[in-house]
């Protein structure tokens, strides 16, 4: 099937906020304040916010928040003393970062762009990349994780939502398995059909092998973990996760 994807994604995302998606809704005055005073969270899965040991000090630390528009991240790691710059394919979600960072004074390169792509960044500019759960909207992930290693320094870290690919064989009630995996709309005329009339995005299924092992591939050093839910109905009410999150290194060992 030949469609550009992620257009449709980028489509659908902009619906989402204009419906006030949770994801879309940036921080308000009094949170960006809070984080300036050491008060924050920061979410890369929908319920457990990541554990504040996963950052160090961000002081003129250099951050790629990838796909992390919205408004919500960037603003506080900014307020952290964070050197920041975001790269999103909605246009609505960058939008929220720059009226953020207008309203508080804040500066951040903004860069409307497909992280499916070569990101636009030279050699190991990064100290930190944040990537919300997001990588099941394109379809290689392996190929994100060595564009990630590149452009991280040296000791550079990846921090990263991910989704564990329950989600993606149930019905929208959470009650009935519906779907096989892998679940590609690309390959599946059904399940794109059934993407674009539920208004679910172009999502991808990527099994556990994918999502570590292709950072191990890259050559990253896996830290931590954790699991999350989806923080609502049948699936969250029995205890089942369905995302998690990673903290990687970029080891450089010399030869």
């Amino acid at each position: 099937m030949k469609i550009n994807y992620q257009e449709e994604n980028a489509r659908i995302v902009d619906g989402w906020c204009k419906k006030g998606w949770k994801w879309g809704q940036a921080i308000d005055h009094e949170e960006f304040l809070a984080a300036k005073n050491g008060e924050w969270k920061i979410f890369l899965t929908p319920t457990k916010p990541v554990p504040s040991c996963w950052f160090g000090d961000l002081k003129d630390k250099r951050i790629l928040g990838l796909a992390s528009g919205g408004g919500q991240q960037m603003p506080i790691l900014s307020a952290l003393g964070a050197k920041c710059t975001l790269l999103d394919i909605s246009e609505s979600q960058c939008r929220s970062d720059a009226m953020v960072a207008e309203r508080e004074g804040y500066e951040i390169e903004i860069i409307k762009g497909d992280m499916s792509k070569k990101l636009p960044f030279e050699d190991g500019t990064f100290d930190y990349i944040v990537n919300p759960v997001s990588n099941c909207y394109i379809e290689d992930v392996r190929s994100l994780f060595k564009e990630c290693y590149r452009v991280l320094k040296k000791e550079g870290i990846l921090l990263c939502g991910l989704d564990n690919e329950i989600n993606c064989v149930f019905n929208d009630e959470q009650t009935s398995i519906v779907y096989k995996l892998p679940f590609n709309p690309l390959k599946d005329e059904k399940i794109y059909q059934d993407s674009i009339k539920y208004d679910w995005g172009i999502q991808f299924s990527h099994p556990i092998e994918d999502q570590i092992g292709g950072q191990l591939e890259a050559g990253f050093t896996l830290l931590s973990i954790y699991e999350d839910t989806n923080g609502y109905g049948f699936l969250h009410e029995h205890g089942i996760p369905t995302f998690y999150a990673t903290r990687s290194v970029k080891k450089v060992y010399d030869k």
